[in-house]
């Protein structure tokens, strides 16, 4: 069946040491900053996937030069503001909310008018979150009702702004980290904890940034109209897709798994801490630092007697991509699970909130929702025998990985829809599943 798989077996024990494809957020703000730069960039392990050939493509509209090499890509910068592009220009993001946000606060000095656009998922997704703040820097937007498409000028008389993140949206810190760059003066950010690759990014970069730490939120202080040479970075492997093979192992019986070379930021491991509460074994091996950003070897094991949570909600941001194999993995732990505050998780590629309830119920787990939680009646033992068809999710490409690690986990006869889904972030899934024994056809 075109653009499905069929899986019908569950995957045998295994012991194996693998790498997973490099890190679709640390891939794409390398890509939009050495755009920024002044100079040749390169840029190794560069994840590729349809959200990251989005964004180059949308460099290259823009009048930058890129090339691929034999191991790295290759990123000729023209400094702050060195796009050179005709009037009216069209940029796709395609399904990334990363490229869409981040690129329109790269944007905002551009003179002539471009026009944001992106694929039916895409165009779903709230942007009044970016075009408000951006907004009041000078950028000129035109959208309706705050989503794609957008229609945006620049400005050259910018004003730094003061600006509260309420949130805790990466994409949208991001996006008024990248206009503070073409800003003359101090941007101030206070901004809810969430990813902090961006600030990582530029203080590698030895950009004038000041940051302040506190237990809920960052403050953050930019000072613009920095320029910087180019630079070479090394892409560490994502830990979000790790997280499908992290639980699959968890899963399987009498398996072990190590990951090389894991992104293991702090704001990126919640779904390691939601885990390990639930007995899960998991351990990080060879820790070290890599362009500011921490990077670990993830060890697993699968066992037994695994254990409900009542989920800290301070770990929500820290594993918002991942709350869709979080619930799998609860699905067979003892005791009700309970999950609450996930407004944000309807904000993705899918109202996910939702289909994950749906997805388990398909399987025969009790769940109780309401508007932003979630209670998951674990059942230990469960197995399948049914046949289960998983369609209409939007082509998202979390929901099509949860549904494989369930069917190679749990048994009965699957058909999964919208393999193509994949693509935007981890092309090389199916080909990384088959490697750990997996019969898919």
């Amino acid at each position: 069946m075109k653009n499905s798989v069929l899986i019908n077996h569950q995957l045998k024990s295994f012991n194996k040491k693998m790498f997973v494809s490099g890190d679709k957020s640390l891939s794409i703000r390398w890509a939009l900053t050495a755009s920024q730069a002044i100079g040749a960039s390169r840029g190794y392990n560069l994840l590729e996937s349809d959200d990251v050939k989005n964004t180059l493509k949308a460099l290259k509209k823009l009048g930058i030069k890129i090339l691929k090499k034999k191991n790295y890509y290759l990123i000729n910068g023209n400094g702050l503001n060195g796009f050179d592009y005709k009037e009216n220009l069209t940029i796709n993001a395609g399904n990334s909310g990363t490229l869409a946000r981040l690129i329109l606060g790269l944007l905002i000095k551009s003179k002539k008018k471009i026009n944001l656009i992106g694929d039916k998922s895409l165009s779903r997704r709230d942007f009044y979150r970016v075009i408000k703040p951006l907004n009041l820097f000078g950028l000129k937007i035109k959208s309706k009702n705050g989503k794609l498409p957008i229609e945006f000028q620049g400005n050259d008389y910018l004003t730094p702004i003061t600006y509260f993140e309420k949130r805790g949206s990466a994409q949208c810190k991001s996006s008024v980290m990248y206009a503070a760059l073409n800003t003359p003066g101090v941007t101030k950010i206070k901004a809810k904890k969430s990813r902090d690759h961006t600030e990582i990014l530029f203080k590698h970069l030895n950009f004038p940034i000041k940051i302040k730490k506190s237990k809920k939120f960052d403050l953050i202080e930019i000072k613009g109209l920095h320029s910087y040479s180019g630079f070479n970075y090394r892409i560490p492997s994502d830990i979000s897709s790790s997280a499908f093979f992290i639980v699959l192992t968890l899963l399987s019986k009498n398996s072990k798994l190590i990951i090389k070379n894991v992104n293991i930021n702090e704001t990126r491991t919640g779904i390691i801490k939601i885990l390990k509460k639930m007995n899960a074994k998991i351990k990080f091996r060879n820790i070290r630092k890599e362009m500011g950003e921490k990077v670990s070897d993830i060890c697993i094991e699968s066992s037994k007697n695994y254990k409900s949570i009542n989920c800290p909600t301070h770990y929500n941001t820290q594993a918002i991509d991942e709350f869709l194999i979080i619930f799998l993995f609860a699905a067979k732990a003892k005791g009700v699970s309970y999950f609450k505050n996930l407004d944000e998780l309807n904000q993705k590629e899918s109202p996910r909130l939702k289909i994950a309830c749906k997805f388990l119920r398909m399987i025969g787990i009790k769940i109780i929702k309401k508007r932003d939680s979630i209670k998951i009646y674990g059942k230990p033992n469960l197995k399948l025998n049914g046949n289960y068809i998983v369609k209409n999710f939007y082509k998202d490409h979390r929901v099509f990985m949860m549904s494989v690690i369930a069917a190679l986990t749990l048994g009965g006869n699957w058909i999964i829809k919208d393999m193509d889904s994949i693509n935007s972030s981890f092309p090389d899934f199916i080909k990384k599943i088959k490697f750990l024994g997996a019969k898919i056809n």
